[in-house]
């Protein structure tokens, strides 16, 4: 779930923090800069791990602050691919559901990587699987079991106003299209997306998707009497085996 990710930077510190220790200074400004945010195809950084290497220290002119290139390494938010983790479902729709690790939401499990018997519930908003003739509840705010199956990164630089222009006039034109061949009984309205990116919507870095169609996975309340039961045969087996221990040293 976690890794180390050695990366390089060249950390800008000004002139206010020039009484400080040069790594406590560097440490404070790269955790100031990366934490809580996704580097593209790395992950969610989430603090400075150690530094590596420190280089000579310039400045420039016209700026009084010193500029260090710096060799260090982050922790950094990035599940293996089928990795089993747990979390909260966070939202329900038609299309799936959307699960929150606590500091992390982009984690969604569509409706085909789900239980083949699995139906969405329209008037209660809610996933129901019906299971053996039970019908089992996926609902807001359930604890759940998943494995991550792909994740995928988008690269959200601000994309500047004539890429925006660019994709308004390119929306406008799809949506005049679309309206024609609605009008002729085919064709619906789809979005346009120029170099990956949507100037006008909400865009998501980093995304992980997790898939709940397997033995275990699921909500976690479907199986804890299970895992109850497991635990109390792993307990009476390590009693036997004491029981036998302590046999074979009294019969020594």
């Amino acid at each position: 779930m976690f890794i180390l990710e050695e990366l390089r930077d060249v950390v800008r510190v000004p002139p206010s923090k020039f009484t400080a220790p040069l790594e406590l200074a560097l440490t404070e400004e790269l955790n100031r800069k990366l934490a809580n945010k996704v580097v593209l195809n790395v992950g969610l950084c989430i603090c400075l791990f150690d530094i590596i290497k420190m280089e000579d220290s310039y400045i420039y002119p016209g700026d009084g602050s010193s500029h260090t290139r710096t060799t260090f390494n982050f922790t950094v938010f990035r599940p293996a691919i089928e990795e089993i983790m747990e979390g909260e479902v966070k939202a329900v729709s038609s299309e799936g559901l959307q699960v929150n690790v606590v500091f992390f939401d982009g984690i969604f499990i569509k409706k085909e990587n789900m239980m083949s018997d699995c139906h969405y519930d329209e008037t209660e908003k809610v996933w129901v699987w019906n299971y053996q003739g039970h019908q089992l509840i996926m609902a807001v705010g359930n604890r759940i079991r998943f494995r991550v199956i792909a994740e995928e990164f988008v690269d959200t630089t601000p994309c500047g106003p004539q890429l925006a222009e660019e994709y308004k006039a390119a929306q406008l034109n799809i949506t005049l299209s679309n309206s024609s061949a609605a009008g002729a009984g085919t064709g619906t309205a789809k979005p346009v997306l120029i170099n990956n990116k949507d100037p006008l919507g909400e865009v998501h870095p980093y995304t992980l998707y997790g898939s709940i169609n397997g033995d275990g996975l699921g909500m976690v309340s479907w199986w804890d009497d299970d895992e109850e039961e497991e635990e109390a045969d792993d307990a009476d087996e390590n009693a036997q085996q004491e029981d036998v221990a302590e046999t074979m040293q009294t019969e020594q």
